[in-house]
């Protein structure tokens, strides 16, 4: 082992030591194997050594075989052809899975919801849960009008994997998907004149799509398959931890796990959908707005955990930038996790540095 200045750093060479930012955030793992883009990276966080093991490096080509075979391992994981295959079996469970939550709202007004078909077709989508991540999902086609059901399906995919991520109980992870599905269940009793309106709602109205929550929870109260916790997300989705939400202005400690969890996700997916009256909206920028919202409004532990979990896995994707820039992600680190590194051409921006810029449209992800 020896510590050498990133100067004299070249690629094919092995780290024997983890490398930390300036701020104490994991940098790269020991036994990270240096490609070209990490001695950038290294550069940008301005790295002034580090422990390798020369035996790794080959000076004379440039990369040892060990290079050679995680950039083999890459293009086979970018060039999987099963993954086109995954991707579409997976957008066919969740449009069969809209198409059935547009049935079901016009069930909910005949009197009744198809639990057993809903409880299958939502295990269908989550049997392809790895293919999802809320941070790049967009579905194929979305009319603006359908914009509720795409909430309620991408609510439950999210909130399934919240659960799962926050360290809930297996058994909960499917009544949370549930409570996702069903959060907004109760605007199948609002006037669709409201409901659609593109124009500002006027106090009446406001007031009237308020009571959505409580519509949800009278539509839940005798369905079977799910549990009180389901009901109580479709009654406390709206409520803030700082007790002034809705409808019964409810402190942290009274809300239930699953609203906490379906609170975030409809707001990220609230806000990342295509509306009749306001374009979609950069992840990135929700996320960040999400984060501010945790101090005083959104449970911090949750909150936390969704930014870091939903950014975790994109070093590779290609974004377009505020400033009509494209480059690709190629470092996110954990104290900042909205504010990644990026490739341009060659050049490392580092997001964190420059507040101005930000992430406007992730386009493409590995």
């Amino acid at each position: 082992m020896a510590s050498i200045s990133i100067s004299e750093l070249k690629p094919g060479i092995k780290l024997e030591k983890d490398v930390h930012t300036p701020l104490g955030g994991l940098l790269m793992r020991k036994g990270t194997v240096l490609l070209p883009r990490d001695l950038d990276i290294l550069r940008a966080f301005m790295v002034p050594q580090v422990e390798v093991d020369m035996g790794e490096a080959e000076p004379q080509n440039g990369f040892s075989n060990a290079v050679g075979q995680v950039a083999a391992a890459y293009e086979r994981a970018v060039d999987d052809p099963a993954l086109p295959t995954k991707m579409a079996s997976f957008y066919e469970e969740y449009e069969k899975l809209i198409s059935l939550m547009k049935s079901a709202h016009q069930s909910v007004i005949a009197g009744g919801l198809p639990i057993y078909e809903l409880r299958n077709q939502l295990e269908a989508a989550i049997g392809h849960i790895k293919e999802y991540n809320p941070l790049t999902f967009v579905p194929r086609t979305m009319n603006e009008y359908d914009y509720i059901f795409h909430n309620s399906v991408l609510c439950a995919l999210s909130s399934y994997l919240l659960a799962k991520w926050s360290g809930l109980q297996q058994k909960d992870w499917m009544q949370a998907a549930f409570a996702g599905l069903f959060h907004d269940i109760g605007n199948a009793k609002i006037d669709p004149a409201i409901l659609y309106k593109p124009s500002p709602l006027t106090v009446a109205e406001a007031e009237e799509m308020r009571r959505h929550t409580a519509y949800g929870y009278q539509i839940l109260k005798n369905v079977k398959a799910i549990n009180e916790g389901v009901r109580l997300a479709a009654l406390q989705h709206h409520e803030k931890i700082d007790g002034t939400g809705y409808p019964l202005r409810l402190e942290g400690s009274k809300i239930h796990v699953y609203a906490k969890i379906v609170g975030i996700t409809d707001i990220f997916h609230a806000m990342t959908l295509r509306r009749i009256y306001r374009k979609a909206q950069s992840p990135y920028i929700v996320l960040e707005q999400i984060h501010s919202e945790a101090f005083g409004k959104l449970d911090p532990t949750l909150v936390r955990i969704f930014i870091q979990k939903a950014t975790e896995f994109h070093n590779g994707t290609k974004v377009r930038l505020s400033n009509h820039q494209i480059g690709e992600i190629v470092f996110t680190d954990r104290n900042q996790p909205t504010r990644p590194m990026v490739s341009i051409g060659g050049e490392i921006i580092n997001l964190a540095q420059k507040p101005q810029l930000y992430i406007e449209e992730v386009l493409s992800s590995n």
